[in-house]
């Protein structure tokens, strides 16, 4: 079966052509025969009227092929926000409707200069950069006045006689119209033709302007995809900024709107709260807050009615599984650009290993001076001494062997407490260095780690400030429990310095003036303070002493020239 192809009508201008070229036919057969003159006068009537039909026809024709390409721009306009794309297609309509060679479109840059965005040829080629051969005085005068400027033939116009460009260039056809947006020229659409003179009408004239506004319609949109699009940039890498420094804050953060829901909590505040964020957020701050041991709901009515910060809450939750913390609790208006209070902002400060850290200095402190902490520095902790000059002071407590055998382990402690107490106040209110506590005796010495000039007179005065406690103590205690100290004081040098492993340390002093002291503090009576003959000798004219017989020191193959210590003078 043969189909038969079907031809779609040509257009009312083709058609009307058709039927002149009909009439024309007929005029010309009936001028052979004989016809009345007033027929022949009709039939070149209907010629020339179907000749005018058909010029409006063919410029109805024309006007809505130009309607259409003005809908087809406008639908890539809308259709698109890539600016140069659009442009192209605008450029490339522009010429082919216009019959223009060239079509440039100029843009004003930051200096308020003209430069050529986008340029086309009537082959739908961009134009090079040497080929940019137009009238800047067409152009300056569109931008000057704002208006468009057609030109038929610009070599025989009057308005540019004079100028070099249109002479130089040999340009004829030339149609020039204003690019504005919201009323503000940005630019120009320029069209233009060397060859051909009387080109453009007002017809190409109004379609251009068209066209500009198509065009000025896609820059807008462009620039404002752009103007979002940057400022969606900003803000995105403004928040990441914000999110990275509010998840690496080392303090808890905590947001709750004005319903007293949570909005936000940082990763510290997980830690802390041993919660997720997704278990956080939404909450209110009532049902996750009660663990930390305070009134929320009063304190956060407070910050948003009164409009002021509550800080420094200390309190003491119990967070499973860490068990009791230490948090200091700051509470502040949290308000918007406009400052106003949109909730609170909370934030939690884990004190807990600082004041685990304190606990354990102040516990140190009690076991060793506050003046070898302050010399110690734990990044150059380094096994060994350094030899000095020292007076070395024992103190221990008499009888208290056969004390013991007579009392429960918990009196014994408590009273050995008290009296170990006395002695370390006493040798510390002469900034004297305690080593360490022997059971019932105790170990100090002085001029070390701090020189003290004065060194074997603080001891002696640390000894019998002792003597002096120890009587006041024995005041107040009962009779079974009154003890006394027996002090040994000596002068001479030693090894200074951390002894032991890396592991367990110990800041000691280590030499025979240690060991010396030592022996002369175990012949020392209760209540007595003994002085070796090397130390009397420094601080012979500042205090009172009692010749006593010489001390065999175990260890010692002479005996020791000792005297007891009465007074200051």
């Amino acid at each position: 079966m043969t189909q038969t192809a079907t031809l779609a009508p040509p257009p009312l201008g083709g058609q009307i052509q058709q039927l002149i070229e009909l009439n024309e036919t007929i005029r010309l057969s009936l001028q052979k025969i004989a016809i009345a003159p007033e027929t022949m006068g009709k039939l070149t009537l209907l010629t020339q009227m179907l000749s005018h039909l058909k010029d409006q026809a063919v410029r109805q024709e024309a006007e809505r092929n130009n309607l259409r390409a003005l809908a087809g721009i406008g639908q890539v306009v809308n259709s698109s926000l890539q600016l140069d794309e659009v442009l192209r297609i605008v450029m490339d309509t522009i010429v082919r409707l216009t019959g223009a060679e060239r079509g440039f479109l100029m843009l004003r840059d930051g200096r308020g200069e003209l430069v050529t965005h986008i340029a086309r040829n009537w082959e739908q080629e961009t134009v090079e950069a040497n080929e940019f051969a137009i009238s800047r005085s067409v152009i300056g005068r569109v931008v000057a006045e704002g208006q468009p400027m057609l030109t038929t033939n610009a070599q025989e116009d009057p308005r540019f006689g004079d100028k070099a460009s249109i002479i130089a260039y040999n340009l004829r056809s030339i149609l020039c119209v204003p690019l504005k947006v919201k009323g503000e020229l940005i630019g120009v659409i320029y069209a233009d033709n060397r060859i051909r003179a009387g080109l453009f009408s007002s017809a190409e004239r109004n379609l251009l302007a068209a066209f500009a506004d198509q065009a000025a319609v896609a820059i807008e949109n462009a620039r404002l995809f752009e103007s979002v699009r940057r400022t969606l940039a900003e803000v995105t890498e403004l928040k990441n900024l914000m999110d990275d420094v509010f998840a690496s804050i080392a303090s808890g953060v905590i947001t709750s709107d004005l319903q007293d829901r949570i909005t936000l909590a940082n990763h510290a505040a997980e830690n802390i709260l041993g919660c997720s964020q997704a278990e956080l957020v939404g909450q209110r701050v009532d049902g996750v807050l009660p663990p930390l041991g305070f009134d929320s709901a009063d304190y956060l009515a407070t910050v948003r009615l009164a409009n002021r910060q509550v800080l420094g809450l200390e309190i003491h939750p119990t967070v499973p599984p860490r068990g009791i913390l230490t948090l200091n609790l700051n509470l502040s208006p949290l308000k918007d650009a406009e400052q106003t209070t949109r909730g609170v902002a909370m934030v939690l400060e884990d004190l807990t290993e600082q004041r685990r850290l304190e606990a354990q200095r102040r516990l140190f402190e009690r076991m060793v001076s506050p003046a070898v902490i302050e010399q110690l520095d734990p990044d150059e902790l380094q096994l060994g001494g350094k030899r000095l000059e020292i007076t070395a002071l024992f103190a221990d407590i008499r009888g208290f062997t056969s004390f013991s055998e007579k009392i429960d382990p918990e009196t014994l402690v408590t009273v050995l407490n008290r009296y170990l107490a006395a002695a370390a106040e006493a040798i510390l209110a002469e900034q004297g260095t305690i080593d360490k506590f022997l059971g019932d005796a105790v170990m100090a010495w002085f001029n070390a780690p701090i020189p003290q000039p004065d060194h074997t007179l603080r001891a002696v005065r640390a000894a019998l400030g002792l003597r002096a406690a120890i009587q006041r103590l024995q005041s107040q205690m009962l009779p079974e429990f009154r003890l006394s100290f027996g002090v040994g004081i000596h002068f001479g040098e030693a090894v200074l310095g951390l002894v032991g492993t890396e592991k367990r340390l110990e800041y000691t002093a280590i030499g025979d003036s240690v060991n010396t002291a030592k022996r002369i503090q175990e012949n020392s009576a209760g209540g007595q303070i003994l002085l070796s003959a090397a130390a009397y000798t420094l601080i012979h004219d500042q205090i009172e002493v009692r010749p006593v017989a010489p001390v065999h020191a175990k260890g010692k193959s002479q005996p020791l020239e000792v005297y007891e210590v009465i007074g200051m003078k």
